[in-house]
């Protein structure tokens, strides 16, 4: 059980539930950030990132700095991609628009390849484009905060190195690193990018990236210099090769707290084998869906393939809307999402199911959800 103070459960797709010694981690009296212990502390965070996603591989590089998810854009935008350089976006809902957005902004060239509200492009959509001209990098959603869809990052990566080998496989994990299997070597990915506050589960406040080989010498072969100034690797990729050696570096200063939080939710994660984790959330997530199918409900991710499995989009029924069901819920403990894609924002709602909420069944978060949807939609005179 939690000792945290009683309060309705937070169960949208991030910021999530944090186990209690995350929280107790953030309350670490203030250290210096070029001192010997925190340079352990964040050496071994570090380190560990490897294990979570899965790289063996020297040349790869883990970041962390401090900022949003949405930090990791500027990063590949700034440092992979130069001016009109062509960039193929793989579109799975809002966050590939807010993606081609930031490209753009640094004078990248990108091409959305849509796809249907609920879908995914198909890899013969892909490959077909990838034949079309000469993409410097493809980006991919992993699970798409606004639809819910999971994209196949594993057949995605390996169609592009058959097809268009010199193009870097980037990922966006911001809602898929913890939750969703990624293996970053096997796969042949050049960049995750990540926040803290999802199923890694450490307040909000960390970018976090995983960047391969192939990836930094793509950076150090530009022709011009990187495009900004905070997000360089420039400045950040001997900051944080130091750390990890354990010798302490300054360009900007880190959050110490944070990354005491992050140490403590990676040593719980990795306590475990990761498949187990991945399993655990496939298994919650099917449990969560088969509930929502039995109350007459339909996904926006209909087909299972496209499903993800750290949260689920919903379509609200007929004559029930968002600020009626949602206050509901929150009267009853429990607080969801209401919709984020803005062609049909009104008409769905969200249920985020990763991290501690998933893994600590005693904590009941996930039947108290599902109870509490069931009563609201009563309530609100939906009748199956």
């Amino acid at each position: 059980m939690s000792s945290q103070d009683a309060r309705p459960t937070l169960l949208i797709p991030g910021p999530i539930e944090f186990d209690d010694a995350v929280l107790e981690s953030m309350a670490h009296p203030s250290e210096s950030h070029v001192g010997p212990a925190f340079v352990n502390a964040f050496g071994e965070t570090l380190s560990m990132l490897r294990k979570l996603f899965i790289t063996t591989d020297p040349r790869s590089q883990p970041f962390v700095i401090s900022g949003s998810g949405t930090l990791g854009w500027d990063f590949v935008a700034a440092n992979l991609v130069e001016k009109c350089d062509e960039v193929l976006v793989l579109h799975s809902g809002y966050f590939a628009d807010s993606f081609a957005t930031c490209l753009s902004v640094y004078g990248a060239v990108p091409t959305q390849l849509d796809a249907p509200i609920g879908s995914r492009p198909s890899l013969d959509e892909i490959e077909a484009e990838l034949k079309q001209k000469t993409y410097k990098a493809i980006t991919i959603t992993h699970t798409d905060t606004s639809t819910g869809v999971l994209s196949d990052v594993k057949a995605v990566s390996e169609l592009v190195h058959r097809v268009s080998p010199d193009t870097l496989v980037i990922v966006d994990g911001v809602c898929s690193v913890g939750c969703e299997e990624i293996r970053f070597d096997d796969w042949g990915i050049d960049v995750v990018t990540t926040a803290s506050q999802k199923a890694i589960g450490v307040p909000a406040g960390l970018c976090i990236l995983m960047v391969s080989g192939r990836g930094i010498d793509r950076f150090k072969a530009r022709k011009t210099p990187p495009s900004a100034y905070f997000a360089s690797f420039a400045n950040w990729l001997p900051i944080m090769q130091n750390y990890e050696a354990k010798k302490p570096s300054y360009f900007a200063t880190p959050s110490p707290q944070l990354v005491r939080a992050l140490h403590t939710s990676l040593n719980q994660i990795l306590s475990a084998p990761l498949d187990y984790r991945f399993q655990k959330h496939k298994e919650v997530s099917q449990k969560i869906k088969k509930a929502v199918a039995e109350l007459g409900l339909r996904q926006l991710a209909d087909k299972p393939e496209c499903q993800a499995n750290g949260m689920t989009a919903i379509y609200l029924p007929e004559g029930v809307a968002a600020p009626d069901l949602l206050p509901k819920l929150m009267a009853k403990g429990v607080v969801f999402a209401g919709g984020l894609h803005k062609e049909i924002a009104t008409k769905y709602f969200r249920f985020g199911h990763m991290g501690v909420s998933v893994t600590n069944a005693d904590l009941g978060h996930i039947d108290k959800a599902i109870e509490a949807l069931k009563s609201s939609l009563a309530e609100a005179g939906y009748k199956q």
